[in-house]
């Protein structure tokens, strides 16, 4: 090969090398800008059939109309939720992995602090809040007591005599139910059993073997309005119209008592910020139309959309409250 072969040779490997180079370079933004190009994959990490769960497939069904692309729902339950939390921690920050959970998302990093495998904040990135609902405080019909004031007297009266259930430890219903007996003063008088899921709390609850439940209003409902439970109360600011004749806990003589099981996408960290844009603004999209308002307003939620930014700062609120809640009530691990 002479000189001007081999220059000719050098610089049209050059003029390759460099297009190769400018092509890697580009592909991240070009993926990001065909995205989705494949099916999304949103991880409930609780069993089927419960609140989150059903939540999550009506809000993926949305998802896969407005982005176009198939979108399966994979559950991975256990360990309150941290087993499908500490998978999409790790998994490739690239959109295809999202994460749907409720409020015990915030909660359990305050419970589970020595042994919680992954950083409930900076290990994830918040894409949006989608949806919150009051929870239905209800008795088993052989209580009695109508109402919240004479359901305390009952459990003052006779302490040994009743139990309180919740499907989950570290969930809305735990904590709720924790600062229902705080206020009340009888923590430490009334065990709180926990149960892996809210399907056998609430069969053991109509069967009478456990005597009350705070729950969101999808999975106690049918109970309530088949007459099988009686709802003392609801936990909401304001009474639902579901159930018109049931007070809220402020209305009960629980002045400060307001608790809502909320509902939120996130990503693992990292991911990309116009994926992280174009999820926020298709969910903003869904939560705003009047068929997904109408459907969760029928299962006992309202829309209740916050962006990224917003979305993060309500965590951080919502963390401080449940702290404050953990340590008045005394809930600790075992």
């Amino acid at each position: 090969m002479n000189r001007t072969t081999r220059r000719t040779f050098l610089h049209t490997s050059l003029a390759v090398a460099g297009l190769a180079g400018a092509a890697a370079l580009a592909s991240p933004a070009h993926a990001q800008g065909d995205y989705p190009s494949r099916p999304i994959t949103i991880v409930v990490p609780h069993a089927p059939g419960g609140a989150v769960d059903n939540t999550a497939r009506l809000f993926a069904d949305k998802l896969r109309d407005e982005l176009k692309q198939s979108i399966v729902v994979e559950n991975r339950a256990g360990a309150s939720g941290m087993i499908g939390a500490a998978y999409v921690a790790r998994a490739e920050p690239d959109g295809y992995t999202l994460y749907f959970n409720a409020s015990i998302h915030a909660i359990n990093p305050l419970l589970y602090k020595k042994n919680i495998k992954f950083d409930a904040v900076k290990d994830f990135a918040p894409v949006s809040m989608l949806a919150q609902g009051a929870l239905i405080f209800s008795v088993h019909p052989s209580v009695p007591a109508h109402n919240v004031q004479e359901f305390v007297s009952v459990l003052k009266a006779n302490p040994t005599k009743y139990t309180f259930v919740t499907s989950g430890f570290g969930s809305a219903g735990h904590l709720g139910a924790a600062q229902f007996l705080h206020e009340a003063h009888l923590t430490g008088d009334i065990p709180i059993v926990l149960y892996k899921g809210a399907a056998p709390a609430l069969q053991d609850l109509v069967g009478g073997q456990v005597s009350a439940m705070m729950d969101p209003m999808l999975s106690s409902l049918p109970h309530v309005k088949a007459g099988k439970l009686r709802a003392l109360a609801v936990t909401g600011r304001e009474r639902s119209p579901l159930l018109p004749d049931v007070p809220t806990m402020r209305e009960s003589g629980f002045k400060d008592f307001e608790f809502y099981s909320w509902y939120g996408l996130w990503a693992p960290a990292k991911v990309p910020a116009p994926i992280l844009k174009k999820l926020d603004a298709a969910t903003a999209k869904i939560m705003a139309s009047p068929d997904m308002k109408e459907r969760l307003s029928s299962l006992g939620f309202e829309s209740a959309y916050k962006n990224s930014a917003d979305f993060a700062k309500y965590i951080d609120s919502e963390m401080a409250r449940y702290q404050k809640i953990i340590d008045a009530a005394k809930i600790t691990v075992e």
